[in-house]
């Protein structure tokens, strides 16, 4: 696993595009090698024999390729540390392989020394018997009879030593079958536990967003009714002005009228409507908002306030009409 975390990046980039999911399959495959030529090493050690030099080159092939490539990837950066710090594990896979062998040839060294040092004692503790076989045959037979009460007696309490190794071992492993289960229904109990305390939270939290949902959008439509009101409450103000400007405005041109005859009093009336007329877009919202409010309002109403023409006025008043019926 160490090796598939460290080589498959360094491979994934050597790899064409689309084939990346294949660069796990190198370290896998090498470090197969390894366990393999170890644990054919471990069998021919056994048997007593020898591979021959291609084991051993095989060993060293595979322990290398795992080397080089768990470092290759910070050799390739300059990565001194990296180097280090990836080369341990391959290095002790190599050393444990070869100090491995040397540990089976000992242990294979001593076994064979113990099977001769015990055929040999046998030859010649057959070898005496033999010598006095002929002189001490009843002694002999007392002596089987009682090494055979000796083997049998230690026979019944090897039995039963066996037997109770046995039961202890099967009551450690009931009672290792019960702590398990009982621990299993503890972690259960305690993850039901949980999941219950966060499905409450869930719920609460949904709660709590809905309230501050619910409260964001009445504070939305109270601020937009506010609005409304204050937006109709100022164009019904700013209406009422004009409306009281434009009374103001016409008692002028009537009182001006009254004093001046009809020739000098038109000019002059003129001229106080181009002075107290409203500018065009000013104008046009207040004929929208008056013919909105007032379907019947006169063109001769709309002109005292505004200042503006009748046939200006009359071609407004159409404008909104046409949009009106198209809406």
């Amino acid at each position: 696993m160490f090796s598939v975390f460290t080589v498959t990046p360094l491979v994934e980039r050597v790899t064409p595009d689309g084939w990346g999911w294949t660069a796990p399959i190198l370290p896998l495959v090498v470090d197969a090698a390894v366990v393999i030529v170890v644990r054919l090493d471990a069998t021919v050690d056994r048997l007593r024999t020898t591979g021959g030099r291609w084991p051993a080159v095989l060993r060293w092939l595979t322990g290398l390729m795992t080397l080089l490539l768990n470092v290759g990837d910070s050799a390739i950066k300059g990565d001194i540390t990296g180097v280090a710090v990836h080369s341990v594990a391959p290095l002790l896979l190599i050393v444990t392989a070869e100090a491995a062998r040397s540990y089976r040839a000992a242990i294979g060294r001593a076994l064979d020394e113990i099977e001769r040092s015990r055929a040999e004692q046998a030859a010649v503790d057959k070898a005496e018997r033999e010598a006095r076989e002929a002189q001490q045959r009843a002694a002999r037979e007392a002596r089987e009879a009682r090494e055979r009460a000796d083997r049998e007696s230690a026979e019944a309490r090897r039995e039963s030593a066996e037997r109770e190794a046995r039961e202890s071992a099967e009551r450690i492993e009931r009672e290792r079958l019960d702590r398990e289960e009982r621990q299993a229904r503890e972690e259960r109990a305690h993850a039901l536990q949980l999941e219950q305390q966060r499905a409450e939270r869930d719920a609460e939290e949904r709660r709590e967003q809905r309230e501050q949902q619910q409260a964001r959008e009445l504070a939305e439509l109270e601020q937009r009714a506010r609005a409304e009101r204050e937006q109709a409450e100022q164009v019904t103000a700013e209406r009422e002005a004009r409306e009281r400007a434009a009374a103001e405005r016409r008692a002028a041109r009537e009182k001006a009228a009254a004093g001046s005859t009809p020739r000098e009093s038109a000019p002059r009336e003129k001229a106080a409507r181009e002075s107290d007329r409203l500018d065009e877009q000013a104008a046009r919202e207040y004929v929208a908002t008056a013919v909105k409010d007032r379907p019947s309002v006169t063109l001769k109403e709309l002109a005292d306030a505004t200042g503006w023409s009748i046939g200006w006025l009359s071609a407004r008043r159409q404008e909104l009409q046409t949009a009106g019926a198209e809406q």
